[in-house]
């Protein structure tokens, strides 16, 4: 085996560095948090410390390494690259004189990156030394005090004002989510658009007490209490906002997530979806069984339930949904809202006592639910519903986890969905051809599913960044997806407990494509990038 492409755990075990337990423990936590490597999730947990990491890294890829903190930096990052791009892309200039400049990768066999900070440090006149380090530690080290002092954010005295101002151009900017998080230099002000953390501005310390005072007035919170505290904002009349604090060493880290009533409910085919009725029919026009919807946090399980449930809507029907929270109301469906008294599972015995058709239960949290869905389905009624799982296929073992027989799971499940949300190009991005590399994964794939890409055709695109889409170069997400649908032979495999490596196989066979299949269709369409998608899904070990 080549050394290089061996992973960094294989590694770290050979050197007797960490224990198989260790590299359970990694996995497990990865799951709920899919956007850290290996080795970042090692250093996150104390197991390993960031130096031995990346020293045995540096030995493995024969590279300079750094262990990034705020005195390893002597310049100011924004200088040479944008912020955006360095949270972005986890790359962090910490030095530089007359000629060189050093430069820290958590990723340094990204072409893509290189190319564009050799392109921008050139303009410069400077020489790049390259070195390794962990994406996290570029996070660590990214402190006030070097961030640009454009970013620092105005306040004279009228907190109310500024933190009404923040909270609109974060609707502006179509943000989902804003983040106040304080340090000993002030308080930095990030939003999340598309999916991706931007930072905003800083407010200065002098300050910090008084917007955070704020916050919690009008969040309905208590201002002296120390624990965590939840809280909604209800100023704005076209939007839910919900917050959330949470105290850290230097004080309340505030969380304010933005939930836009009476949204328009996205087509299938804006989601990313086949947008017709023969697909619409085949997999959703159900009349009993269980859709499933499966990804992680944040990947728009529920924008995708919405829309097949709008698609499904007719005066003819009894639509029944049980949320947390209602986040779209639908004319024409009866939605529950769940709270501290209204449980699912108690809302679901109800809604079955409402002579409903189509159910929607929001999640399927544990056995109780997992039950009554399936308990649902056997009596003639089509649920709908999402579950926390990796793919489709492995919602098979979460279910069965949760202590479903494999009677259950064969008997009531139609179709499984599992989708990523990934960025889309904005109307700014320059064209490119594909790389070598590019054009190899795309080949790799399309060999192994009998998938056929028109490459030499298709052209990407280089982002470059506008005021419309936040200087990202992105605008808006789209939907990558694989979909299991069972097969006659594949319910009697699920009862005859078969293996899910069998089970994958026989999907393969009937036709199943996984995700990576329609992530490449949507690279080749120039409607995404690889560097987007392998944020959310693997190309390695095809």
């Amino acid at each position: 085996m080549d050394l290089r492409k061996r992973p960094i755990g294989v590694e770290l075990l050979s050197k007797g560095v960490i224990t198989e337990n260790d590299i359970d423990t990694v996995i497990s936590y990865q799951k709920t948090h899919p956007e850290l490597q290996f080795g970042e999730i090692l250093y996150v947990l104390g197991i390993v410390p960031a130096k031995t990491i990346l020293d045995v890294l540096g030995e493995k890829l024969d590279c300079k390494t750094i262990v990034l903190s705020k005195s390893i930096l002597k310049v100011s990052p924004t200088k040479y690259l944008p912020m955006e791009f360095i949270q972005k892309n986890k790359v962090l200039p910490f030095f530089a004189d007359k000629e060189t400049i050093k430069i820290a990768f958590a990723d340094l066999d990204d072409k893509e990156v290189m190319k564009e900070v050799e392109t921008r440090i050139k303009k410069k006149g400077l020489k790049i030394e390259k070195y390794l380090t962990l994406g996290i530690l570029v996070d660590e080290a990214l402190d006030f005090d070097v961030i640009d002092k454009a970013l620092i954010i105005p306040l004279t005295g009228d907190v109310t004002k500024t933190v009404d101002k923040i909270i609109k151009e974060a609707m502006e900017k179509r943000a989902s989510d804003i983040h106040f998080e304080p340090s000993s230099e002030g308080l930095r002000i990030r939003m999340r658009v598309d999916g991706e953390l931007l930072v905003y501005g800083i407010i200065e310390e002098k300050y910090k007490a008084q917007v955070i005072g704020r916050l919690k007035a009008i969040s309905n919170m208590f201002q002296e209490k120390q624990e965590s505290q939840d809280g909604r904002i209800t100023d704005y009349p076209d939007y839910n906002i919900r917050v959330s604090s949470q105290r850290n060493i230097y004080g309340d880290k505030i969380v304010l997530r933005l939930l836009k009533k009476n949204a328009t409910i996205s087509e299938l085919g804006e989601l990313g979806f086949p947008d017709d009725e023969e697909f619409m029919n085949r997999y959703f026009g159900r009349v009993n069984g269980i859709t499933i919807l499966t990804a992680p946090t944040g990947e728009g399980k529920t924008t995708t339930l919405y829309s097949i449930i709008n698609k499904l809507n007719d005066p003819s029907i009894n639509i029944t949904t049980i949320e947390d929270p209602v986040e779209i109301r639908i004319p024409g469906l009866n939605q529950i809202e769940i709270n501290d008294n209204v449980s699912f599972i108690d809302s679901l015995r109800t809604v079955l006592r409402q002579d409903p058709e189509i159910i929607l239960v929001g999640e399927i949290r544990d056995i109780e639910t997992a039950e009554m869905a399936i308990n649902s389905a056997h009596t003639g009624h089509y649920v709908l519903t999402t579950l926390h799982a990796m793919s489709s296929i492995d919602s098979i073992t979460r279910l069965r986890k949760l202590g479903l027989s494999n009677y259950d799971i064969s008997g009531t499940i139609n179709t499984i969905v599992s989708q990523r949300l990934v960025r889309r190009f904005c109307d700014c991005a320059k064209p490119r051809e594909f790389t070598a590399d590019e054009k190899k994964i795309i080949k790799k794939i399309a060999d192994k599913y009998g998938e056929k890409f028109d490459v030499e055709n298709a052209k990407t695109f280089t982002p470059v960044g506008c005021e419309k889409c936040n200087n990202t170069g992105f605008y808006e997400r789209i939907a990558i997806y694989e979909i299991v649908e069972f097969s006659d032979i594949v319910r009697d495999m699920i009862n005859n407990d078969a293996s899910i490596v069998q089970i994958r196989e026989q999907l393969l066979k009937d036709g199943f494509r996984p995700i990576q299949v329609d992530a490449v269709q949507k690279i080749v369409d120039g409607i995404t990038s690889f560097s987007e998608v392998t944020k959310k899904i693997n190309f390695n070990n095809l």
